[in-house]
């Protein structure tokens, strides 16, 4: 019975103990089966999102340019730099808890006039010149017994700082996709309208030349003139920031995909319709949105880096010991180096011990403490600021849904407006500026409506990148 008891005791010593608190996970934020409150007004469903939003929006480009976001943002590349630096570091620590070992080898050659070195090594003094050799070789290895889980809390530390960078990583690929995404709908939102502007700028010099020729017969009064040369002015200068938007926009989607500024300008020349999202959204549940939400799970894998600092401080209440052995082989002649004479063997265990360092090991444990606590609360407003900017999102993008859609209706209006407007020209009974009225009337309605398009297409950006979708899980690179 004694017998088992020692060799419990010598595997409890030799397995070691790990002090303070092993992490239970998080504080419970959520009741079970809670939804979305403003789920409903946006036209949201429960069923689970996908990751790549994008290709919900159905635009071959923006696939394409979120594809080259990910493979070549520099961003992206410091992030992963981060990452394989927090692995490796993680790697060091676990392989503080495995013996190190090393090989060491001497020769020395010594050249006496009074055989002082060969008396002190054994041999007889006497004068004259003597020379003298000496070899050694041989392999030694210490090891750090790990009695009370210090290295094993600090691997574990590490291992849950490696997993937070992975979240990093996660949270600047959904920044990354949003913000492409958003610079290419303004992109296609401005083309369009400078398009509208163009168009008009053209059929207001048309009607401006007209009406000079009229003028100069008499048939126009100088207002209506000097009305059509305002409208045309009014056109120029409604153009030329649309213009220069576009270009911001073309260099910003040329940056966040790792290229040089103007390199996306041929390719994007073209306008094309604002992309717009699917009738129905689907943003899963907020417990959903715990797991995939990057900043959150950085958080939490925050708290379980700190709670493991407890016990890799509370260990150094309690002694250190150190395994030191060392075999090898020393003589004079090389010949006999390795035979049973030369041979030697050195074991000793090692106690360090500081029983009295006036509080720092106690000052040490209760930082950890309090970073550990810090970490949780730290979560909980995390957690708390994303389901606010869940529930905002949605609200604004059904906001935005119900203003698109009173929008087209008074787009569709004004369509008709001037198409009865440009009858009644025809026909003689309205004048030209009556009728170029209707028309002004018409562009600023499709203005309004384009840019209505955009915006719900950037609040369901905004929607997504709220729920934490947009990243991939990393290689293990």
């Amino acid at each position: 019975m004694r017998g088992t008891a020692r060799l419990s005791l010598a595997c409890l010593l030799l397995s070691g103990c790990m002090l303070g608190p092993n992490y239970k996970g998080p504080p419970k934020m959520l009741p079970q089966g809670q939804n979305f409150v403003r789920a409903a007004d946006a036209g949201a469903v429960p069923s689970p999102p996908l990751a790549q939003w994008w290709l919900a929006l159905q635009d071959a480009e923006l696939n394409q340019l979120e594809a080259q976001a990910l493979a070549a943002s520099p961003d992206l590349a410091a992030a992963r730099a981060r990452l394989r630096e927090s692995r490796a570091q993680l790697h060091a620590d676990q392989a503080q808890l495995l013996p190190t070992t090393g090989a060491s080898g001497v020769y020395l050659h010594s050249h006496s006039g009074d055989g002082l070195l060969n008396g002190l090594v054994g041999g007889a003094s006497g004068s004259g010149t003597q020379d003298l050799n000496f070899y050694s070789t041989g392999f030694d290895a210490s090891w750090e017994l790990d009695l009370f889980g210090a290295k094993r809390r600090t691997a574990e530390g590490a291992a849950a700082q490696a997993q937070a960078r992975i979240a990093d990583l996660a949270d600047t690929q959904v920044s990354l996709t949003a913000n492409v995404a958003r610079a290419y709908v303004d992109l296609r939102a401005d083309q369009q309208r400078a398009a509208l502007a163009e168009a008009s700028l053209g059929l207001h010099q048309q009607m401006l030349a007209l009406e000079q020729q009229r003028a100069a017969a008499g048939t126009v009064s100088q207002d209506d003139l000097v009305q059509l040369a305002q409208q045309v002015q009014q056109d120029q200068a409604n153009l030329a920031p649309l213009r220069a938007e576009i270009s911001v926009q073309l260099d910003q989607l040329a940056i966040l995909t790792g290229q040089l500024p103007g390199a996306l300008d041929a390719a994007l020349a073209a306008p094309t319709p604002v992309p717009m999202p699917p009738a129905q959204v689907a943003v899963g549940d907020p417990a959903l949105l715990l797991r995939q939400r990057p900043d959150i799970r950085s958080a939490e894998r925050n708290i379980a880096a700190r709670n493991a600092a407890i016990g890799q401080h509370l260990a150094d209440y309690f002694p250190k010991v150190t395994l030191l052995g060392d075999i090898g082989f020393s003589s004079t002649n090389i010949s006999q180096l390795f035979n049973g004479n030369a041979f030697s063997v050195l074991a000793a265990p090692m106690i360090s011990w500081t029983p009295f360092d006036f509080g720092r090991t106690e000052a040490a444990v209760s930082q950890a403490r309090a970073g550990r606590d810090e970490a949780v609360a730290k979560y909980q407003s995390t957690v708390l600021k994303a389901l606010q900017d869940a529930e905002d999102s949605l609200a604004r993008y059904g906001a935005q849904r119900q203003n698109l859609q009173a929008l087209a209706q008074a787009y569709g209006l004004a369509q008709r407006s001037a198409g009865f407007a440009r009858q009644r020209a025809a026909q003689g009974t309205i004048s030209h500026l009556q009728m170029l009225s209707a028309q002004r009337d018409l562009d600023s309605a499709r203005d309004r409506f384009i840019q209505a398009q955009a915006r719900t297409t950037e609040d369901y950006i905004a929607l997504q990148k709220s729920l934490g979708l947009g990243w991939q899980a990393p290689g293990q690179g």
